[in-house]
């Protein structure tokens, strides 16, 4: 699998530092954000399966986005993990591996996260019509779209970095396989690469992101003509975990690309990429379940047919 007339058959990941008293701080840092991650993911995963009370859309995808942030951390956090106690080496097969992954999870937790913004729409702005419109066939559909679409990026993504050749440096400035700090090693060009990033980005980030403001959009609308300041708090509050787990995840993966345009920036944005890479995968299920009574009162459920 490696690319043609490339002599690079391994890379090196630079990690997040290379200063030696930093190393075991923060070996245990991120090993407790992952197994916070882990626990976290798995345990919602685990609720909203054993409890028939959250089969319902919004729930299914929620176990989706919970999915994809638990396999996206274990795509690149045991490496990362790796490079804090030794010399971090991935072979060229391992890398692209990895890219692949790192890409499609990344696209498909976009489109997850615009299927829960038509969700909160259809449930506030058409509540009779909910059941009929989100049925299981049209929410499958959903997730099944979600997935391509994220297979498809990371298809376009992987592909092209197939056909550059690494003939000079083999350590990538990242603790993972990156598509831009591995654009920096390539010994051809990379013009072709650089267009199927700035299209496929682009169009995940216009699409995902105007789809979510427009859903949003008619939410308010619909929010502000209840009568009732009540009314209106309960809908704020159905759609508050979501709005914040977007904003989270869009905020911080547009700081990461916008530090990365900068110019000789594309080494410091491993630093910005840990905040949509490691955090915001472990504030996903704290910030699902601490707002949400349906999940605490699973959990509560839950914990009375285990323990007693």
């Amino acid at each position: 699998m490696v690319a043609e007339n490339s002599s690079v058959t391994e890379f090196i990941l630079a990690g997040l530092t290379d200063q030696p008293g930093l190393q075991l701080p923060l070996f245990f840092l991120f090993l407790g954000i992952y197994v916070f991650t882990v626990v976290g993911n798995l345990g919602l995963i685990t609720l909203i399966g054993l409890n028939s009370s959250l089969h319902t859309p919004m729930y299914f995808f929620l176990f989706n986005l919970s999915f994809i942030d638990l396999c996206y951390s274990c795509v690149f956090t045991p490496k990362m993990l790796n490079d804090f106690v030794s010399e971090n080496i991935i072979s060229f097969v391992g890398c692209m591996t990895q890219l692949f992954f790192f890409c499609f999870f990344v696209n498909s937790e976009c489109y997850v996260l615009v299927a829960m913004a038509y969700d909160r729409y259809v449930a506030i702005c058409k509540p009779l019509l909910y059941t009929v419109t989100m049925s299981p066939q049209v929410c499958a559909l959903l997730m099944f779209s979600s997935y391509m679409a994220g297979f498809a990026g990371a298809m376009a993504h992987t592909g092209s970095m197939l056909r550059l050749s690494f003939c000079h440096s083999n350590v990538i400035d990242h603790y993972l396989c990156e598509v831009l700090p591995l654009l920096q090693l390539s010994c051809t060009s990379t013009r072709f690469n650089g267009l199927v990033f700035s299209i496929v980005v682009g169009v995940v980030i216009v699409t995902s992101s105007v789809s979510i403001f427009i859903s949003y959009a008619l939410i308010l609308r619909s929010i502000l003509r209840i009568p009732s300041a009540e009314g209106r708090a309960k809908a704020f509050s159905t759609c508050g975990s979501h709005v914040l787990a977007v904003a989270l995840f869009f905020g911080s993966g547009a700081f990461t690309y916008l530090t990365t345009s900068l110019p000789g920036s594309v080494g410091q944005s491993r630093y910005a990429s840990v905040f949509y890479t490691n955090v915001v995968p472990m504030l996903n299920p704290l910030i699902y379940s601490l707002r949400n009574k349906d999940v605490k009162l699973a959990l509560g459920k839950t914990l009375k047919r285990v323990l007693f």
